[in-house]
């Protein structure tokens, strides 16, 4: 494809158009268009003697944006990929001196026109504007090339794509130099993706009309149109009652094959078992698919042919669960305008009263294999119904597609109960664990359970025993089925019967101040122990605030609470460590010793419990900042980044806000280091 013209060259090449630049049409010839794409085989070489002018769409070029790109003078071609491989082709110009272009798609469950408006189904191309031979080879580029300049030797062919197995393809090529001169296609270039269909072709389903007139032969795949005669002298018919004397199929007046073909014959059929048999027509062979297998001759297939009675209906469709509607099917189609859309061929008995209030179709062009008779309201009990079936009496006849009426009768059909999933459980419960017996009662003739526990493997019995921890959060999921009705029923399950002692309280108090606990403890419980170590005892769930005994130094007790569930016989404890500062004086010391003796190694202000707000710095000699907390339980040990301070003295300055008074207390003083 050539778009690279000077302005000079352009001017001359539209002048000399004026006379001789064919004139293009859009493109209805078949194979022109993606719609009626060539079917092609791996094993052959196509040829294409002419082409006609035409052009339709406008195409995208990945990577390509140098000319507009069109499916000029197109021919397009389909196949099926059967084995994973590589493709390999070449179109070799019937004249070596023109330009044929090509674009190949993956349109794999797509409408062959979206080659279009879709770019990710191109798999690969080549525009180059050179003439000769293009295709795909095991030397060719790895990428498409764009339009370019006739002159220049660019590559015209590209490397071989990888096909993929079960993918449908869509070949277009383009001719680009304005003659009608064709080309020759050829799938035989090296690659190894099969493309050829192994199914071989055979007769798969002979159906006979109604008056016997005509025989429907319905092939196993697609055959060539041009393999079959038009007066299908290709068949005939054993016994031979009558001869084959046209065939007409059913796709090939706008395409290339066909899998479906009406054979007329000379006279009509009467009852009796028959066999049609293909060998070669008046063209010498029988037919043949589009790699040129053949059916082989004395070929037969048997069908059955017997003069229309009138008939019956086959059977009633099993019904859903809690149905409004049954199926009621018929051994040929029925003609939906001789069905009352009111029902009034039909009547229901049986256990519950049951109104017909309409009947219909799944009708096309008029014909259905089935009427749905509908009901005014659901069935939701189990039961056996019978199904009158009187054609006509309302005064409008039923018939087949045959012309046949519908004979009266009954027939029976059985419903089942509606469903429900909802379970039962009891729970032995344990200290850490409970132990969990599911059920479900198997009423309405339930057979099929399944059990889902928090989203585990499915338990398929009608009860399950399971353990879980005493504190946990569980789902249950239960399906039930009685084969015609199912019902779903889910539940979240929050066991907290774990019996867990939790409480809180502060760490350290002053002498003066009641002490409060807490209890936060979790689970069933119904006893508490609380031990405030030798001080007192109680059994509250709760106790009220007391006041600790005043020893005029520091002090040290353990609290302790034991929860009980005295019904299961499980109980916990935990303990805690209360500190009772012997004052609650804010003082700050004036010196300290940080040499590691455990005597008096640390510096901070003592007992600041009740300081609010704190902030706590100290400074040395030369105003630098060696210490700051806003922790009154933090405590300087006489280092800078690790590094011992020397023997001197330091300065320091505690700010806060007394927790008792709501007073802002600024102090500042000095504290001598001693090594």
């Amino acid at each position: 494809m050539n778009r690279l013209l000077q302005p000079v060259g352009l001017l001359m090449l539209c002048l000399f158009g004026l006379f001789t630049t064919p004139v293009f049409s859009q493109c209805t010839t078949l194979g022109q268009t993606p719609a009626t794409a060539f079917p092609v085989c791996g094993t052959k070489v196509f040829q294409q003697t002419t082409v006609p002018f035409c052009n339709t769409s406008n195409l995208t070029v990945p990577g390509c944006t140098n000319a507009t790109y069109q499916d000029k003078n197109p021919f397009y071609y389909k196949f099926t990929c059967y084995v994973s491989g590589t493709l390999g082709f070449v179109i070799t110009p019937n004249q070596p001196n023109e330009d044929y272009d090509w674009q190949l798609y993956d349109i794999t469950g797509k409408n062959p026109n979206t080659i279009f408006t879709d770019p990710s189904t191109v798999v690969t191309g080549n525009w180059s504007g050179s003439s000769g031979p293009t295709g795909t080879s095991a030397t060719g580029v790895n990428f498409i090339q764009c339009a370019s300049d006739p002159s220049v030797a660019f590559p015209t062919f590209a490397a071989m794509p990888n096909l993929i197995a079960g993918h449908e393809y869509l070949l277009m090529i383009s001719h680009y130099s304005d003659t009608p001169n064709g080309y020759d296609l050829s799938f035989t270039n090296g690659g190894n993706a099969v493309i050829t269909d192994p199914l071989q072709p055979i007769m798969q389903k002979v159906t006979p009309d109604c008056d016997g007139t005509k025989i429907t032969l319905k092939l196993n795949k697609k055959i060539r149109c041009t393999t079959i005669t038009a007066s299908g002298s290709e068949f005939s018919l054993s016994p031979a009652v009558a001869t084959v004397i046209s065939a007409v199929t059913d796709s090939c007046a706008f395409g290339f094959d066909f899998d479906e073909v009406m054979l007329t014959l000379s006279a009509p059929l009467t009852s009796n078992i028959y066999e049609l048999i293909i060998n070669n027509g008046t063209d010498a062979n029988t037919l043949l698919d589009i790699c040129g297998n053949e059916i082989p001759q004395g070929t037969r297939i048997q069908f059955e042919y017997i003069i229309p009675q009138p008939i019956l209906a086959d059977s009633v469709g099993k019904p859903a669960c809690a149905t409004d509607s049954i199926l009621v099917y018929y051994p040929k189609k029925i003609r939906c305008s001789t069905v009352s859309p009111n029902g009034g061929d039909f009547t229901v008995t049986g256990p519950t009263p049951v109104t017909v209030i309409g009947a219909t179709g799944n009708c096309l062009n008029d014909l259905t294999d089935y009427v749905v008779v509908k009901f005014a309201s659901p069935i939701l009990t189990q039961g056996n119904y019978i199904l009158s079936i009187d054609p006509g009496i309302d005064g409008s006849p039923v018939f087949d597609l045959c012309g046949q009426p519908i004979l009266p009768q009954t027939l029976s059909f059985s419903t089942a109960d509606t469903v429900n999933a909802g379970f039962t459980f009891t729970n032995a419960m344990g200290c850490q664990r409970d132990t969990l017996a599911f059920s479900h009662n198997g009423a309405n003739g339930v057979n099929k359970w399944n059990w889902i526990f928090n989203n585990g493997n499915p338990v398929t019995t009608q009860s399950h025993t399971i353990i879980w921890p005493a504190k946990s959060s569980n789902t249950v999921q239960l399906i039930v089925d009685n084969g015609t009705c199912r019902d779903t029923s889910n539940s979240n399950i929050e066991l907290d019967n774990e019996v867990k002692a939790i409480f809180t309280m502060p760490s350290i108090i002053c002498p003066e101040d009641l002490l409060e606990v807490k209890n936060e403890s979790e689970g069933l419980i119904d006893a508490w122990r609380w031990n405030f170590d030798v001080v007192s005892t109680s059994n509250l769930k709760d106790p009220l605030p007391f006041l600790m005994p005043t020893l005029n130094r520091e002090a040290y007790y353990t609290v302790k609470l034991v929860a009980s569930n005295n019904t299961i016989g499980c109980s916990d404890s935990t303990r805690k460590t209360l500190t009772v500062l012997d004052n609650c004086l804010i003082a700050v010391p004036t010196g300290f010793t940080p040499n590691n003796d455990g005597l008096n190694d640390f510096f901070r202000p003592n007992n600041a419990i009740k300081a609010d707000n704190y902030e706590f710095k100290v400074y040395n000699r030369w105003g630098q900042l060696v210490f700051s907390t806003n922790n009154w339980q933090d405590k300087w040990d006489g280092r800078i980044n690790g590094e011992l301070q020397t023997t001197g003295v330091y300065v320091w300055m505690l700010k806060y806000t007394h927790r008792d008074t709501g007073k802002a207390i600024f102090q500042k003083g000095t504290v001598t280091l001693i090594r």
